[in-house]
């Protein structure tokens, strides 16, 4: 069975994955929920999605990172991001930093163990999708 995990407010909560109804870009309207495979390319009007579904093909490729950080930062996407398909507990936290704010483990994954390590840092020095502002500001 699926779990979700996902941020409310500043806190990350576990619950049981509830079926969402996607959509694949060719069938989405505005104010439904959009599922994406790596390789799509960003388009303005995903930014009226109801939610972002990104689905990882494997571990080891991060194609679906970079997709993250453009739809957050070119087409301003503001809401649910969720990242499906092979997720790992090892990356959770660079997925945050990309501007995910759910995901959807899979059976195989200890949802305890990805809870865990949401936040293995307390701080970051370099600015990110989720936090664009670096620690330090560049000198003038």
């Amino acid at each position: 069975m699926l779990q979700r995990l996902n941020k409310v407010g500043d806190a990350w909560q576990l619950e049981a994955a509830d079926s969402t109804p996607w959509q694949t870009p060719e069938q989405w309207t505005a104010g439904q929920a959009l599922l994406l495979g790596v390789d799509a390319e960003p388009l303005a009007a995903w930014s009226a999605a109801a939610c972002i579904g990104i689905e990882f093909p494997a571990f080891n490729d991060g194609r679906g990172l970079s997709l993250a950080v453009l739809l957050r930062t070119r087409i301003g996407f503001q809401g649910d991001l969720r990242a499906t398909g092979n997720i790992h507990e090892d990356v959770l936290h660079y997925m945050i930093r990309c501007g995910f704010t759910s995901f959807d483990l899979p059976p195989e994954r200890d949802a305890q163990t990805a809870l865990a390590s949401l936040r293995p840092y307390s701080a970051f020095y370099q600015g990110s999708a989720s936090a664009p502002e670096p620690a330090f500001p560049p000198a003038d």
